[in-house]
């Protein structure tokens, strides 16, 4: 594999992007996108392949491992081993991994978005193995936010801020907020802390009975799905719509609430945090350096935060303070555009060319 490689490169070291007025040609770890792919990434292809300065390829197996590429871009590696059988899986470790030898013995630059701090657990020794392999190869890390940026790692670290969804969320109508309305948007797993907010409103009964709950999104598990079904049953404020989202319905779930609450247990980079400030609702979130990092940036009363545990009081004060917000008020996503989310990914892979793999 490694020889029909040269093969195709000839000298390793050439054909990255050196030449005077080529593209850098990018391969990151992300298809054409689907239905169901990540808005982060279908905008940030959309952002990528509108620089000249980019020639951006779509992953399969076969370029990655025989195509023709100067660097390359991961996001979520891990997603590289899903497959529906245990053959295919076990298939694509053994890819990944002659992936890796072949991007170390070509020296290929390699770019690594981080969008969690650790490793996922659940995965293989094998798996492990890649994903390690990965971490030793990375040339470059971009990170979403500026706390990240401080952490000194042995490779270079660019900030290139999560991009707002303002544009993507534009073809959908709003809906006006209900006064008195909290809402949960999104999957709703164990790790985001649904639990403790249904426990939390529970806490509101005396004060606020004109306060509702609205958990809207697809639940990880039966258990999850019961426990939702259970509040709305015992309390006639909590209102459960469990089942996928399409964007459409995700816009009248935010856009309804008068506050989104996202009380995840361990919360680094959200994608729905950013998605409420897009359809302009504030947002209750944990006390985090990202989060005041977040709430700093946006402008006042976008960004409510509360320490430990979420309770009843939490969910009160931040129903009273977000009452009164200006018709037509927007947080400011100014950083977040996605033309400069382009530029700045260009300007990463330009400096891992120059630098190679030390």
């Amino acid at each position: 594999m490694l020889d029909g490689a040269r093969g195709r490169t000839g000298d390793p070291r050439a054909g990255r992007g050196e030449e005077r007025g080529r593209p850098v040609r990018v391969l990151p770890s992300f298809g054409v996108p689907r239905p169901t792919t990540n808005p982060y990434i279908v905008m940030l292809a959309a952002a990528l392949d509108a620089q000249d300065g980019v020639d951006l390829r779509r992953f399969t197996w076969r370029t990655a491992l025989a195509g023709r590429y100067d660097v390359v871009h991961l996001h979520w590696p891990e997603s590289l081993f899903a497959a529906r059988s245990g053959t295919r899986r076990t298939l694509k470790r053994w890819a990944f991994l002659a992936w890796t030898v072949r991007l170390a013995v070509l020296r290929t630059p390699v770019v690594r978005t981080v969008h969690n701090v650790e490793h996922p657990r659940d995965v293989s020794r094998l798996e492990s193995l890649g994903l390690r392999a990965v971490d030793r190869l990375t040339t470059a890390r971009v990170v979403l936010n500026d706390v990240d940026a401080q952490v000194r790692t042995r490779v270079p670290t660019a900030c290139v801020l999560h991009g707002h969804y303002r544009d993507w969320y534009a073809p959908h109508p709003r809906h006006d907020a209900r006064p008195g309305s909290i809402a949960f948007v999104g999957l709703v797993r164990r790790y985001k802390g649904v639990e403790g907010l249904l426990a939390a409103f529970t806490e509101t009964a005396r004060e606020g009975p004109d306060l509702t709950l609205t958990i809207a999104g697809r639940p990880s598990s039966e258990a999850l799905a019961d426990a939702v079904r259970g509040a709305a049953a015992r309390d006639p404020r909590v209102r459960a719509r469990l089942g996928f989202l399409d964007d459409a319905a995700l816009v009248q779930a935010v856009t309804s609430a008068q506050v989104v609450v996202l009380p995840y247990r361990h919360m680094h980079n959200s994608g729905a945090v950013l998605a409420a400030l897009s359809l302009d609702r504030p947002v209750l979130v944990p006390d985090t350096a990202v989060n005041r990092a977040l709430a700093d940036e946006v402008g006042p009363g976008w960004v409510l935060t509360y320490d430990d545990e979420l309770t009843g009081g939490d969910l009160l004060k931040a129903v009273a303070a977000t009452r009164d917000r200006a018709p037509g008020a927007r947080p400011d996503l100014s950083r977040r555009g996605w033309q400069e989310a382009g530029r700045a990914h260009l300007a990463v892979y330009r400096a891992a060319l120059g630098r190679g793999r030390t």
